[in-house]
């Protein structure tokens, strides 16, 4: 294992924010790191990358004790955190080539190595100019670069995302799986269920510093059950009919704000069989809905709208 986690513990004062957290990372896996705010996400970060010494447990990264061999591990990293970590008044270039002098580079080693990575990161273009004209996802990506100027095996990355555009979360889900197809190991804090779903090979799920789901991103949907199948008929007076009639099919919930039946756990095959027994009254619209992350998530978390809450939905009897 690339990344191995065992039984840490880390508290600030009188609050635990990591609990006895146990998992591990393959080498070249992308691992989806998810909780709300506070779930202890950054501090496990914080304690892989040896900013922090957890109170308790054990961890290490390509071997190395994130404690007893603390440089070693360094050697082993690259670190993007939440905010940017780059000089405004430089130019992208300029900024490359000073964290690559800072990692003892040559000064020529340092302008070939970050020219490289702007051609690779979509910047050349804007090399020579100020950072502090860069936009948000400009600036993450130059972010993620100057982590990457001294090759590294293990990548952290710390809510890369959080305030860009749609566009330019796209362009940085790109780099992540062009770095992951070169091999790189990635451990990816977030709180965009969506990016999770499309980045992670892996996901673990924390709340007030405890693990309280993992697995990959299928097999944490079937915690939230199978495929459910949704009936919205024409005429909205009749969703206790329509529950009423599909009663054998497994406990129909109704919602009476969109107008809908849903039959939880459908199996394979029974849209046929539940278009035929709602002969005679006119559906608007009948499909197959796989769980999504947040409705795990919801569940998993003690969040409203979870499972510690209760719901709008009504469940026919």
């Amino acid at each position: 294992m690339m990344i191995k986690i065992e039984e840490i513990t880390h508290r600030f004062g009188d609050t635990v924010a990591l609990d006895d957290v146990s998992f591990e990372v393959a080498a070249g896996e992308v691992l989806g790191l998810l909780g709300p705010n506070g779930a202890g996400k950054t501090t496990m970060i914080n304690v892989l990358s040896t900013l922090l010494v957890p109170d308790h447990g054990r961890a290490s990264v390509a071997g190395h004790d994130v404690v007893a061999q603390a440089p070693a591990v360094r050697e082993m990293i690259a670190l993007t955190g939440q905010f940017a970590a780059l000089d405004d008044v430089l130019t992208g270039r300029e900024n490359l080539v000073l964290f690559g002098r800072l990692r003892s580079l040559s000064k020529r080693d340092a302008t070939r190595q970050a020219d490289e990575l702007l051609e690779r990161f979509s910047l050349a273009d804007a090399a020579d100019k100020r950072v502090g004209a860069y936009s948000g996802g400009m600036r993450r990506r130059l972010d993620i670069a100057a982590s990457l100027v001294v090759a590294a095996p293990v990548l952290f990355l710390d809510e890369p995302t959080t305030g860009l555009d749609p566009r330019s979360r796209a362009e940085l889900w790109q780099v992540v799986r062009e770095l992951r197809d070169d091999g790189l190991t990635i451990m990816l804090t977030t709180q965009y269920l969506e990016e999770a779903d499309q980045l992670s090979e892996r996901i673990v799920v924390l709340d007030h510093g405890r693990v309280v789901a993992e697995g990959t991103p299928d097999e944490l949907k079937q915690m939230a059950g199978g495929q459910a199948c949704v009936i919205m008929p024409v005429d909205l007076g009749q969703l206790d009919e329509c529950a009423s009639a599909l009663s054998s099919f497994g406990t129909p919930v109704i919602d009476r704000d969109i107008g809908s039946v849903t039959i939880p756990d459908a199996g394979p095959g029974v849209v046929s069989g539940i278009i035929a027994r709602l002969e005679g009254i006119d559906l608007s619209d009948i499909s197959l809905r796989r769980p999504t992350l947040e409705e795990v998530f919801l569940q998993v978390t003690d969040q409203p709208g979870g499972t510690h809450t209760s719901t709008e939905s009504e469940i026919s009897t």
